[in-house]
């Protein structure tokens, strides 16, 4: 059986392939295309996949679609007919992407060169959330947990829990567009000057700097409701009649400025870009965040009293959120929780082939899926031939070898840029297209921010720790394979590693497993050995791009950057090797 899954037409495009139960390759039509967020079809994604399963289009059973323009029809009608004046633009653009979910088949055929016909009875179409839960569910360990789906919106829905049972879904309730706190979040976002597609990390990092000074005000725009679920003050946003997100012919999804004149009224004005971040603007950062991480704990809880189970799956953009999940544990009676290493839209691809390949086909569970890497690798030769034909000199050495070097590299300040084996499937960095340093180094967030990330000083960089070490740095112990959760770092080791601290003592920690990441874990032993400190700082591998994927885009960041030294599987670039 061979499923391939899509998230087309929608932020972070992406495809996902699996051959009789297991997942071979997954990756972000952005990687190709160097743009953040692409929101077309994913042709050069689904070719990959293709490639690295060894099939042609017509081997494929089905294709799995992580979109339902059928789902809550009536409702969309409803809600449309409900304000057809502020409508028409939405309805058009509403129109045009349906129009293009419907004709895949045709997008098949056409990149293909097979006919349409050939394609006939393999396209299934999975909602938005139920992708989502699958994508946790049934990647998860767990033969019995809670789900839950939360983001912006999809499928004019917002919020979705369920009971996931073997090879079987159960949805129990859902939220309905626009009462959305994917949405709360982003409008808040924006009203705080970060107006982009993909910005709420930012608020995220820079809560830590204040106090959550305003909780009470928050009240009024958010109801908690008896059922465990939610409302928003919907006079508080801008109407939902008007839209959302649009995607022009560029595929680059921009949102709307979601906030009504109410919220600048009770909140304050828009920070303009120029304008430098008060303390006001920190606070109200803060509040927004321990307001978010009281609706998801308020979601977990009834979810928790309405199944029994104490395991949780969770997915959606508002899983991305590491430090509510951090939280889940310690503030709700689950124990144990599972979230994809891309909870975000990208994961749609992967969950729409889980839901196809378990739901609907009934095939008997895979072993969870604890590893990120699923997308582009390249070998010694295929590198050592891109530098040669680009005059780039390098040397190669043994893993040995190439860890000590690596090591006295870091030890001395510099930072690396570290392209090793396949490259991650979501949007963190887990030593796969890593930049590192040196975490015991006050000064190495300046000095990557001054050589490489040109990005806020709030926001932080994260540790990798050795699986075996965790209990030692942290207050909690769990496994954080997909750098999803924030943890607490003991107060007696935030001084050893100040560059992997941030300013509340927490860190975004990522365990390295030697069974999964053998290399990097190897990279850092050798660096624990030398210093013992088992972390490494890590963070992704681009600058204001999405992460590199080849080793051209990785030369390319390298030489455009005051990286210290690149380091391409054995192959070594360094900066004096070029004098």
């Amino acid at each position: 059986m061979i499923i391939l899954g899509i998230n087309a037409y929608h932020a972070d495009s992406s495809a996902a392939i699996f051959v009789n139960g297991k997942m071979i390759a997954a990756i972000e039509e952005e990687r190709f295309r160097r743009v953040k967020h692409w929101a077309g079809f994913p042709k050069l994604a689904i070719e990959f996949c293709l490639k690295e399963a060894g099939v042609t289009y017509e081997q494929v059973n089905f294709f799995a679609i992580g979109r339902d323009p059928k789902a809550k029809f009536l409702k969309k009608i409803l809600f449309v007919a409900s304000n057809p004046a502020g409508s028409m633009k939405v309805i058009k653009d509403r129109v045009s992407n349906s129009k293009k979910m419907a004709s895949v088949d045709e997008e098949l055929a056409s990149i293909s060169g097979l006919p349409v016909k050939a394609f006939a009875g393999k396209v299934v179409n999975v909602e938005h959330h139920r992708s989502h839960i699958a994508s946790a569910f049934f990647a998860s360990p767990f033969e019995e947990a809670a789900c839950l789906s939360i983001d912006g919106s999809g499928d004019f829905t917002t919020t979705m829990i369920g009971i996931g049972k073997g090879n079987e879904i159960q949805i129990l309730d859902s939220v309905d567009f626009p009462h959305s706190i994917g949405i709360f979040y982003t409008a808040f976002t924006q009203l705080l000057g970060f107006p982009h597609y993909g910005d709420e990390y930012k608020v995220m990092g820079m809560a830590p700097y204040g106090e959550p000074k305003y909780l009470d005000k928050f009240d009024d725009v958010v109801e908690l409701t008896s059922d465990g679920l939610f409302k928003l003050n919907l006079k508080y946003f801008r109407s939902a009649t008007q839209g959302v997100i649009s995607y022009g012919d560029d595929n680059i999804p921009v949102v709307a400025p979601l906030f009504s004149d109410l919220m600048v009224q009770r909140f304050g004005p828009v920070r303009k870009k120029e304008e430098p971040l008060e303390q006001y603007h920190k606070d109200l950062a803060a509040s927004v965040q321990r307001f978010t991480e009281k609706v998801i704990f308020h979601i977990l809880n009834h979810l928790q009293k309405r199944t029994g189970l104490e395991n949780v799956c969770i997915a959606g953009g508002v899983a991305q959120n590491s430090v509510a999940n951090g939280k889940i544990t310690r503030n709700t009676t689950f124990k144990n929780v599972y979230i994809p290493s891309a909870g975000h839209d990208a994961g749609i691809s992967m969950g729409a082939a889980l839901y196809v390949q378990h739901q609907i086909q009934k095939m008997p569970r895979q072993s969870s899926i604890r590893s990120a890497y699923t997308g582009s690798n390249f070998s010694n030769e295929e590198i050592k031939s891109i530098l040669t034909k680009k005059s780039i000199p390098f040397s190669e050495h043994d893993d040995e070898q190439l860890f000590q070097k690596i090591t006295d590299c870091l030890q001395n300040g510099g930072v690396v840029g570290w392209f090793n084996g396949r490259a991650e499937f979501g949007p963190r960095a887990l030593g796969g297209r890593s930049i590192i340093a040196d975490p015991r180094r006050a000064d190495a967030k300046e000095i990557l921010n001054s050589k490489i990330k040109r990005r806020e000083s709030f926001r932080p960089f994260a540790p990798s720790i050795l699986k075996e070490h965790v209990s030692d740095y942290f207050e909690l112990a769990d496994e954080v394979p997909f750098m999803e959760k924030v943890f607490p770092i003991k107060k007696d080791k935030r001084a050893e590693v100040p560059a992997v601290t941030h300013v509340d003592g927490s860190g975004r920690l990522q365990t390295v497993d030697k069974e999964i990441s053998p290399r990097y874990h190897g990279l850092i032993e050798a660096f624990y050995k030398k210093t013992g400190v088992p972390i490494l700082l890590n963070t992704s591998f681009n600058e204001n791009e999405p992460i590199v994927n080849s080793p051209e885009e990785a030369l390319a960041c390298y030489l455009r950057t005051n990286m210290d030294m690149l380091v391409m599987e054995n192959i070594v670039v360094e900066r004096r090797a070029e004098k």
